[in-house]
C-alpha cells in the first residue's frame, strides 16, 4: 500500500496522510493537475469521483461529487490558494450542495499538498487538511474522511 503514515491531531486540527509512490514528482503531479486523473483516484473505491469543473489555478475553482454504491452523490468543492508546479497544492475544501456551492452549513477546511523527491523516481506526498476547530474536525472524522482518505490515496499506485 502507498500510504506509509496517517496522523490525527486534535490539538493541531489537523488530519494528515503520507504516501510513496515509485514515480517522479512530475508524473505525481498530474494526478492532481489532470481531472481525468484526478477523478480515478479523489474518492474511495466504493464513491468514485467525477470532476465537473476543473479549474486548476490559483483563484481557480473545482467541482466534483461522489457517487456512492447506492446512486447517492455526495459533493464538493476546492478554491485554490496557492500553486507552486509540481510540489505544492493549497486549496479550501468542503462539501457542496445540490447547485455545487459550498454547503452554508458545513465548515471548510484548508488542504496542503506537497510533492517531494525521496529519491530518484520516488515521490513522497503529504496531503494535510486544517480544520477550523475541533468540532469541524470532529464532524468530518464522523463522516469518515481519514478511511476515505486512506483508501483513496491507496488507489495511486495502480495509476502510476
Amino acid at each position: 500500500m502507498t500510504v506509509t503514515k496517517v496522523t490525527s491531531d486534535k490539538r493541531a486540527m489537523t488530519l494528515t496522510v503520507v504516501a510513496e509512490f515509485d514515480a517522479s514528482v512530475a508524473k505525481v503531479w498530474q494526478l492532481w493537475e489532470n481531472p481525468r486523473q484526478l477523478e480515478r483516484w479523489w474518492g474511495p473505491p466504493t464513491y468514485p469521483a467525477t470532476v465537473t469543473k476543473h479549474d486548476f489555478s490559483v483563484g481557480g475553482d473545482v467541482s466534483y461529487h461522489m457517487t456512492g454504491p447506492n446512486g447517492d452523490l455526495s459533493r464538493g468543492w476546492w478554491h485554490i490558494a496557492a500553486i507552486e508546479a509540481p510540489y505544492r497544492i493549497e486549496f479550501a475544501n468542503g462539501i457542496a450542495d445540490e447547485t455545487g456551492a459550498p454547503h452554508p452549513d458545513m465548515p471548510a477546511m484548508v488542504v496542503r499538498v506537497t510533492l517531494s523527491e525521496e529519491a530518484s523516481q520516488r515521490t513522497r506526498m503529504s496531503i494535510e487538511s486544517m480544520f477550523p476547530s475541533v468540532e469541524a474536525m470532529e464532524t468530518f472524522l464522523s463522516m469518515g474522511m481519514q478511511e476515505g482518505m486512506s483508501l483513496a490515496v491507496g488507489q495511486i499506485d495502480a495509476l502510476l
